[in-house]
């Protein structure tokens, strides 16, 4: 199809939209609370009220409070249910007839977990039914595709990119523009983009919820990348733990492929963009992008030494671009709305929004997206509304087992790339993890550790053994064996972990044992026993090696 018909299809869907919209949460959060039966439940209390002309019930992508979930939202009434049960349906659409609200009303969409949002990737979740690409095109879809094909050449899009400021939403922050120009200079032939959705940090569900309630959005930016650097092909490399975003996303390119936005000749345009999903087993490592590579080969996902850069040599010995959904995600509102508009939000080094998942020991549990520069006090006091039962917040670990552990004294350091590096921590790929008082802050660096150990490779030394023993050493601390001598081999553990590991697992691994042994030594040091190695508690001490 030409732009045309595509944007007729879109003024259809918008005429055929009914009065009322009433929206139905199916994300993975809120369907593992029933939220398939309460759909089922409100299709047919409408049928029953005789409101099928009147009232349509989409079930929509992540409507972001997800501790809250089955959620029901009516957006042009501002009313929100929470934890809606299938026998509650009958009351919600009886409202709808009163124009009141049933009794199943429990929160308000405008307080201030969703009021201080500024939603760009996010925008269309909650709002549009992500298994129909009618929806998507009717909210503006692939408009900044067709803007970047007619009217901008490859190099200006790259130029865009890098004048938006928008580094890469996966942990490392590397300036998206420098990453694409490096993959657009190389000489031409095949090159290859690489979604990289390979989520795998506890506590972490952005990428998944992107592309479970917006998929038609991240490959939008993957074709507009591909147009960029001059690929034609594109993966998705999504773990087999999110079964819904998979399906979503296969139901996705078939769309596009019948539209005519994806395959050969885009917009009936000479321009060519297919989009494969390849299906990783759930590695942690795989997230690192030569592991990630390597897989999507067939191949064992280890990493290898770098240089040469993917940007150089990277999927069959191609250039090759990877970004992660997160930032592929930002790139079709870029396109749309200009990169000034864009880079006029966050601050001066980390610009526009970031996603964050905040979990952990919190009163509002689910997905935010917050301007850059944000403070912690502010997400996790404010808008996730702090410990439940009013307790005190010891510390939020950000960035997964890659990241540090932020004591309460400092929830006031702005939310950016630089500043977290300076605390020890890292932005990651956006998982925020809160911890009260009751938390033992040596648990928590034990607990990151075996995930490390767990997840790590095999295939350099320094991770593989250094991440062992630097477990041991923390369950011999907390089953209070250790001596002093112990926690300074414990800091050159971690040293040396961190400066010769071959990928980022092991290079980051130390980070949840650094920061807490910075912020809550005393910790530690009162699990301490006088003697070198001595039982107690009955506990069976651990021979030193």
């Amino acid at each position: 199809m030409d732009w045309s018909e595509l944007l007729e299809i879109a003024e259809q869907e918008r005429n055929a939209q009914k009065a009322i919209r009433v929206h139905c949460c199916t994300s993975t959060g809120c369907q593992a609370s029933n939220a398939v039966e309460v759909k089922k439940s409100l299709e047919a209390a409408v049928k029953a009220a005789g409101l099928n002309a009147e009232v349509k019930i989409v079930g929509v992508g992540c409507l972001s409070l997800c501790g809250q979930g089955p959620l029901v939202e009516i957006p042009d009434k501002g009313l929100q249910y929470q934890k809606v049960t299938p026998d509650q349906a009958e009351s919600i659409v009886e409202a709808l007839k009163t124009e009141g609200e049933a009794d199943a009303l429990k929160g308000d969409p405008n307080d201030r977990f969703f009021s201080r949002q500024v939603r760009i990737v996010q925008e269309n979740s909650g709002k549009i039914d992500p298994e129909r690409i009618e929806e998507y095109l009717m909210v503006d879809g692939y408009q900044g595709l067709h803007h970047a094909i007619y009217e901008m050449t490859p190099d200006e899009v790259v130029k865009e990119m890098t004048k938006s400021g928008l580094r890469g939403r996966g942990g490392a922050g590397y300036p998206t523009g420098l990453k694409w120009a490096t993959v657009a200079k190389m000489p031409q032939g095949q090159k290859y983009v690489i979604c990289n959705a390979d989520e795998g940090d506890p506590g972490a569900f952005m990428d998944r919820s992107v592309l479970e309630s917006d998929p038609h959005r991240v490959l939008e930016g993957m074709a507009i990348a591909g147009y960029a650097v001059g690929a034609t092909q594109g993966y998705i490399y999504v773990r087999a733990e999110y079964p819904l975003a998979i399906s979503r996303l296969q139901k996705a390119i078939q769309q596009a492929k019948r539209k005519g936005i994806l395959g050969t000749q885009i917009f009936g345009s000479p321009i060519a963009f297919s989009v494969e999903i390849r299906v990783g087993a759930g590695a942690f490592v795989c997230g690192e992008e030569t592991a990630l590579i390597a897989s999507v080969e067939g191949g064992r996902g280890t990493p290898r030494p770098r240089p040469p850069y993917p940007a150089v040599s990277g999927l069959k010995g191609c250039p090759t671009l990877i970004n992660n959904v997160e930032t592929l995600a930002n790139i079709p509102a870029i396109l749309r709305k200009g990169a000034d508009w864009f880079a006029g939000i966050g601050t001066e080094k980390s610009k526009g929004t970031k996603i964050f998942s905040v979990t952990g020991k919190i009163r509002n549990t689910g997905l935010i997206e917050v301007p850059m520069g944000i403070s912690l006090r502010e997400i996790v006091e404010d808008m996730g509304g702090g410990v439940p039962g009013g307790g005190r917040v010891k510390a939020v670990q950000t960035g997964g087992p890659s990241g540090g552990c932020i004591p309460n004294h400092l929830l006031d350091t702005p939310v950016d790339y630089d500043s977290l590096n300076k605390l020890g921590s890292i932005m990651g790929s956006g998982g925020m993890v809160v911890m009260d008082d009751s938390t033992s802050m040596v648990q928590v660096a034990q607990f990151y550790m075996e995930f490390c150990r767990g997840e790590t490779c095999g295939k350099c030394v320094p991770c593989r053994a250094g991440t062992v023993q630097m477990y041991q050493l923390l369950t011999k601390i907390l089953n209070e064996q250790a001596t002093a001598a112990d926690i300074e081999k414990l800091k050159h553990l971690c040293g040396m972990v961190k400066a010769t590991s071959l990928c980022g697992l092991g290079q980051t691994a130390p980070n949840p044992v650094m920061s807490t042994l910075q912020y809550f030594e005393n910790e530690y040091l009162e699990l301490l026993q006088p003697e070198s190695i001595r039982p107690t508690n009955g506990k069976v001490p651990i021979q030193s090696r």
